[in-house]
C-alpha cells in the first residue's frame, strides 16, 4: 500500500499533468515546455509502476493526445492512431532493441530486425485521406480515435498534393510544421496587434493548422513531412524504406534525412549526428524516430494499448526537466558576494547528471517564490548552466519552506556579517579576507582564461593555502621543487611538470593579467576590451573614471570598479610584487582587415570541432568582436548542438544565425 505522502502527491501529480497535457494537446497553449511536460509525466508513470494499486483507469500514460475540440466537426479514424513510446538514453535504447528481439522470438519469428531511423519533426501529426488520388478528408490526430476535420487549412498547404501521381486510395501519416523563420515573422506580427506571441514552433503550427479561417493558416507558410502509409489500395512495400520512396513517388514531402540501420551502433550514430546538425535545420527536431524496418515484422510486433511495439522515439537530451529543490545554500566567490545555489534532487539533463543550480541573487529567488521542497523546472542546454526558470506551484503541499538571506554567514570569516550591495540585489561578505574568499581568488587567478597555469588545481590551491606556501598571487612563482615534495601527493614528475607550467606563466598577455587579478565586475570580454584600447598596463593605472567609462562595453560600475582598484594601496602593493616575476607581454592588436572586421559575434551551443575558446580566438585574430550577449548591433549567432537562451534572443531580434560550418566559410 502506498503511503499516504505518496497518494497525495500522485493526485496533485496527476492534476497537473492533465492540466498541461489539455494545454498543450487541446488549446496549444503551453504553460510549460515540452520537454517540462515529459517529464511530468515521466514521473508520473514511475509512481504507477511501483504503486500499481494508485493508477487510475484514464490514466494519462496511456493517452494518445488530447480530446477533438467542440470548435471543429469530429472525424473517427479508419485506423487507430498512436503515439511513440520514448527512450532517453543509450541504455534504454539497447533495453528496447532487445525487447523487440525477445518479443519476436517469443512469437517464433527467427528473421533478425533492421531498422529504419528518421528525424522527430517537431510539429502536429496529420492524417490524410485520398480517394483514387484526390484528398478527402484532413484530420488531427486527437484521442488516436476521434481527431478534427482539418481538411479546409489542409488544402492551403503547398506541400499537401490536391491530387495524387497515381489515381490510388490511400491514408497517409505526417508531420506539419512551420520554419523557426516563419514563427519570428508571425510573432513580430501577433505583437504589433497586441497579441500573446507563439512559445515554439510546434506551439504556432498547431495553432496556424487548427483555424476556423483558412486564409490565416495560408498566410503562415506551413511545410509538411509525411512519413507513414497506414492503408493503401495497391501493393504493400515491404520496408519503412520502401514506404518513404513510394511516398516521395505519389508527390508526398518526405524528409531526405532518413537511413537505414542493421543496430544500435548504426542507431547511436545517426543519432548523435541529427543532434549535431539540429541547429542548422529550418524545422526543430526533439529526436529521432527508430522503426523496425521490415513490415512483417511489425505485424508481428503490434502494438500496446498506447503505441507501437516496434518503434520508439529516441529523445534528445532534455533542455527542460522538473526536479525538487532539498536545499538552498550560500556560495562564496572569489569577489566576496554570496551566491544562493539550489541542491536538487539529481536529474538528468542537457546531456549531464545535475545536483545544483545557481539561484543568482536574494531577488531571483522572490521573484520566482522558491522555495524548499518546490518542484521546479530546471533547464540546461548547450553553454547555459543550470538554471531554476519556473516553480509548478500546482504541486505545493504546503510543507515547503520559504528561504530569507541570513544577516551572518560563517563562510565569510570574521563575525560572518554580511550586507547588501547599495542599488544591487547582490549580497556580501563584509570580512574580505575568509580562506574561501581568497582560495577562489587562487583558482581564478591560475584558471585557463587568466594565467593558465597546468597542473595548478582546486585541490593544489586548497593544499597550498592550508600549509602556507602562498598567501598572494606573487607567491605561486616563488614555489620550489622542494615545496613540493615536501606535500603529500607530489612525486618527481608531478613536482617537475607543475615547476615547469609555474615557469611558461611568468609570460603572460595584458588582458590576461587584468582577468586574473579578480576585479569586480570585469570578466574576459571587459578585461580584451580594456587591453585592446591602452594597450599598457601603465596607461590602466593611470586611467581617469571618465576615459574608462568611455569605453563600448565597459560603463559607469565597471569604470569605477577599475579606477578604485588601481588606487588601492594593498591591491598596488600586490601588483608590485607580482611584477618581479612576470613580464606582461606587448600585445599587437592592430589587426588586418578580413570579413570579420567589425562584426560581432556571439556563440552558443557546443560546436563539433572548435572548442569556445578556439572560435573565440579565430573570432579575434580577424578582427572580429565577441560578445556574451545577443543585442540589435550583434551579426551574427553561431549556433552549435543544444544552443541556449542566446539562440531564442537572436530570433526573437531577427539577427542572423549561422551554424559552425557558415562560420568557418566566412573565416576562410
Amino acid at each position: 500500500m502506498a503511503p499516504v505522502h505518496v497518494q497525495k502527491k500522485y493526485q496533485k501529480l496527476l492534476s497537473e499533468v492533465r492540466k498541461h497535457g489539455r494545454l498543450y494537446h487541446e488549446l496549444d497553449a503551453p504553460e510549460i515546455s515540452d520537454e517540462a511536460y515529459d517529464a511530468l509525466v515521466r514521473e508520473l508513470l514511475l509512481l504507477e509502476q511501483k504503486y500499481p494499486e494508485l493508477k487510475v483507469a484514464d490514466t494519462p500514460t496511456e493517452k494518445v493526445g488530447g480530446t477533438a475540440s467542440e470548435a471543429f466537426a469530429k472525424v473517427r479514424h479508419e485506423v487507430s492512431q498512436y503515439s511513440f513510446d520514448n527512450v532517453f538514453s543509450h541504455d534504454e535504447l539497447v533495453e528496447w532493441d532487445a525487447k523487440v528481439k525477445r518479443f519476436l522470438e517469443k512469437e517464433g519469428v527467427k528473421q533478425k530486425p533492421t531498422y529504419c531511423a528518421e528525424l522527430k519533426i517537431d510539429g502536429l501529426k496529420v492524417v490524410l485521406t485520398y480517394k483514387k488520388g484526390t484528398l478527402i478528408l484532413a484530420a488531427t490526430r486527437g484521442d488516436g480515435e476521434i481527431g478534427e476535420n482539418i481538411t479546409h487549412s489542409a488544402r492551403v498547404i503547398s506541400s499537401i498534393p490536391q491530387t495524387l501521381k497515381k489515381p490510388i486510395d490511400i491514408i497517409a501519416v505526417g508531420e506539419v510544421w512551420l520554419a523557426e523563420k516563419e514563427l519570428h515573422r508571425i510573432n513580430l506580427e501577433k505583437e504589433k496587434n497586441g497579441e500573446p506571441p507563439f512559445v515554439n514552433t510546434r506551439n504556432a503550427a498547431a495553432g496556424s493548422l487548427r483555424q476556423l479561417d483558412a486564409d490565416v493558416t495560408a498566410s503562415r507558410k506551413l511545410e509538411t513531412f509525411i512519413y507513414d502509409i497506414e492503408k493503401i489500395s495497391s501493393q504493400d512495400t515491404p520496408t519503412q524504406i520502401e514506404e518513404l520512396q513510394t511516398l516521395k513517388r505519389l508527390g508526398f514531402a518526405v524528409n531526405p534525412f532518413h537511413q537505414l540501420c542493421t543496430g544500435v551502433d548504426d542507431i547511436e550514430t545517426y543519432y548523435k549526428d541529427a543532434l549535431q546538425k539540429r541547429s542548422s535545420l529550418p524545422y526543430h527536431i526533439d529526436g529521432v524516430v527508430i522503426k523496425v524496418n521490415e513490415k512483417e515484422l511489425q505485424r508481428s510486433l503490434g502494438f500496446t494499448a498506447k503505441a507501437p511495439r516496434f518503434g520508439v522515439a529516441y529523445k534528445f537530451p532534455a533542455q527542460q526537466v522538473t526536479t525538487i529543490v532539498e536545499d538552498i545554500v550560500l556560495q562564496v566567490g572569489r569577489t566576496g558576494v554570496l551566491t544562493p545555489v539550489a541542491h536538487l534532487k539529481p536529474v538528468f539533463v542537457g546531456g549531464a547528471s545535475v545536483s545544483r543550480a545557481t539561484l543568482h541573487n536574494e531577488d531571483f529567488i522572490g521573484d520566482l517564490d522558491i522555495r524548499i521542497g518546490d518542484t521546479v523546472v530546471l533547464q540546461r542546454a548547450g553553454d547555459v548552466i543550470p538554471e531554476v526558470v519556473q516553480v509548478l506551484k500546482d504541486l505545493r503541499t504546503g510543507k515547503e519552506k520559504v528561504w530569507k538571506f541570513p544577516t551572518h554567514v560563517a563562510l565569510c570569516g570574521g563575525d560572518g556579517s554580511v550586507e547588501r550591495v547599495v542599488g544591487q540585489a547582490a549580497w556580501k561578505c563584509k570580512y574580505a579576507g575568509s580562506f574561501v574568499q581568497n582560495k577562489r581568488r587562487f583558482e581564478h587567478f591560475v584558471g585557463k582564461h587568466a594565467f593558465d597555469i597546468d597542473g595548478l588545481g582546486k585541490e593544489q590551491v586548497k593544499v597550498f593555502l592550508e600549509n602556507g606556501i602562498i598567501s598572494d598571487f606573487a607567491d605561486i612563482f616563488t614555489i620550489t621543487k622542494g615545496d613540493l615534495l615536501s606535500l603529500p601527493r607530489f612525486a618527481e614528475k608531478s613536482a617537475d611538470n607543475l615547476i615547469t607550467s609555474i615557469e611558461k606563466a611568468k609570460k603572460v598577455s595584458l588582458a590576461r593579467l587584468l582577468i586574473g587579478l579578480s576585479i569586480e565586475h570585469v570578466g574576459e570580454e571587459t578585461a580584451i576590451d580594456i587591453a585592446k584600447h591602452f594597450k599598457t598596463l601603465e596607461k590602466i593605472q593611470s586611467a581617469s573614471r571618465e576615459e574608462l567609462e568611455a569605453l563600448d562595453g565597459v560603463g559607469e560600475i565597471v569604470a569605477q570598479s577599475v579606477y578604485k582598484w588601481f588606487r588601492n594601496a594593498e591591491n598596488k602593493k600586490l601588483l608590485k610584487k607580482l611584477l618581479r616575476y612576470v613580464t606582461v607581454e606587448a600585445t599587437s592588436y592592430k589587426l588586418q582587415a578580413t570579413k570579420l572586421s567589425g562584426k560581432t559575434f556571439v556563440l552558443t551551443g557546443t560546436l563539433a570541432t572548435l572548442s569556445r575558446d578556439e572560435a573565440k580566438g579565430l573570432i579575434r585574430a580577424n578582427g572580429g568582436i565577441v560578445s556574451s550577449s545577443v543585442s540589435k548591433n550583434t551579426s551574427y549567432v553561431v549556433a552549435g548542438s543544444d544552443p541556449g537562451t542566446k539562440f531564442a534572443d537572436a530570433q526573437k531580434l531577427g539577427v542572423k544565425i549561422i551554424s559552425e560550418s557558415e562560420f568557418k566559410n566566412i573565416l576562410s
